[in-house]
């Protein structure tokens, strides 16, 4: 069936990131992924092709594009080159839609025009030591300095991605205690400059999966943020949160499509290739049993992830539906991965065939974003469940 979300536009910035990708990152991959990181300067490329800046205001040097679908090829191409881009996701997908919807005309002149270009690369802080998605329960705080001139920031974070690279984070931390009827109530949202006094990038995480995504711990001792860098109005943080989710959701859930889908393409090339009893893998029955079966949940996945985006386009995408298309796609991902990885045989656990790196980089999908668990609660919640 041919695919009916994209626009010849879409197709045109696919050809020239896939392009990019072969010329600019294959060559170098395998240094990325011993090194267990992009160099800082690849943001500046990035920068230069226009990917940071699509959904940016044309006055602060974007594109003033509002779409999720150059966001949505990007992944999907970034999934068939087995590789990825570091932290830059979290910097547009993440980051972004924080700026546009809760910063003031002053703060996005500030921050805008090097967001686009990849000269100020961004991260958000908001899961902490012990605390998981349990986010209500965050002990980091900021407090009003008595003459009102800044906030003085204590405490720590964990699981940052882009967390090393990043020159200002969005952090969220506690402006007032919560208050008996609501744990929510007294969070608020800062763009913290990585350059502050206090400020202190811990461990860079060793991780199973996405090992060229930079993932930090981040310590704030007495850090000093002016009061111009709260972003939007204090204590309301919470709400904040919750209305960038679906989207964050549905960026997983694309991802893992993308990945599921890019496992059938290099297990399809392999088993073509490789010879056991005299005959190729794709010959025996199994094989071709198993990449059919694998064909028609991606299918499906594909068919959930368009809707998805669709819907987000045009403003209808619900937490319920997000979640539902998460759930369903990073756990078709699952399956498809491992049948994958098993048709590969004793290659598919070594590291240099990319089928092993799609299968560590994917368990993450069930757990970031809100656990397959949690994603279960919120489709039953929208059940009447």
């Amino acid at each position: 069936m041919r695919r009916t979300v994209y626009t010849e536009d879409h197709e045109a910035f696919r050809e020239t990131i896939r392009a990019f990708i072969e010329a600019e990152v294959v060559p170098v991959y395998d240094e990325w992924y011993a090194a267990g990181q992009v160099p800082r300067e690849f943001y500046y490329k990035l920068g230069e092709l226009g990917v940071f800046g699509i959904e940016v205001p044309e006055e602060f040097g974007g594109a003033g594009l509002e779409t999720f679908k150059f966001e949505a090829v990007m992944a999907e191409e970034t999934a068939r080159a087995g590789i990825n881009f570091g932290g830059s996701g979290v910097h547009v997908l993440l980051c972004l839609p924080y700026l546009k919807a809760y910063a003031t005309e002053e703060q996005k002149k500030r921050w805008l025009p090097d967001f686009a270009t990849g000269r100020t690369m961004y991260a958000i802080a908001m899961t902490e030591p012990g605390t998981g998605s349990d986010l209500a329960g965050m002990k980091t705080t900021a407090k009003l300095s008595e003459d009102g001139t800044h906030y003085v920031l204590n405490g720590a974070k964990t699981f940052i991605t882009g967390g090393v690279h990043a020159d200002k984070v969005i952090v969220c931390a506690r402006t007032s205690a919560p208050t008996a009827g609501d744990r929510r109530h007294g969070i608020s949202l800062f763009v913290v400059d990585t350059t502050s006094e206090g400020y202190a990038v811990g461990r860079k995480l060793d991780k199973l999966g996405l090992r060229t995504s930079d993932t930090a711990e981040l310590s704030f001792s007495d850090v000093k943020v002016p009061v111009g860098d709260l972003l939007g109005e204090e204590n309301k943080g919470f709400s904040y949160l919750g209305q960038n989710l679906p989207q964050e959701r549905l960026g997983i859930a694309v991802g893992a499509y993308a990945q599921a889908k890019a496992a059938i393409r290099f297990t399809q090339a392999y088993v073509q290739e490789r010879t056991v009893f005299g005959q190729t893998v794709a010959s025996f029955q199994n094989t071709k049993f198993e990449l059919a079966a694998c064909k028609a949940e991606v299918d499906a996945a594909e068919a959930v992830v368009d809707r998805a985006v669709e819907a987000i386009d045009a403003g209808e995408l619900t937490a319920a539906e997000a979640a539902s298309a998460k759930l369903f796609c990073t756990e078709v991902a699952h399956r498809v991965i491992d049948k994958c990885l098993q048709l590969h045989g004793g290659y598919g656990y070594m590291n240099e065939y990319p089928i092993a790196r799609l299968y560590a980089d994917n368990r993450v999908n069930r757990i970031y974003g809100g656990t397959s668990e949690v994603m279960k609660s919120i489709i039953a919640k929208s059940m009447g469940l």
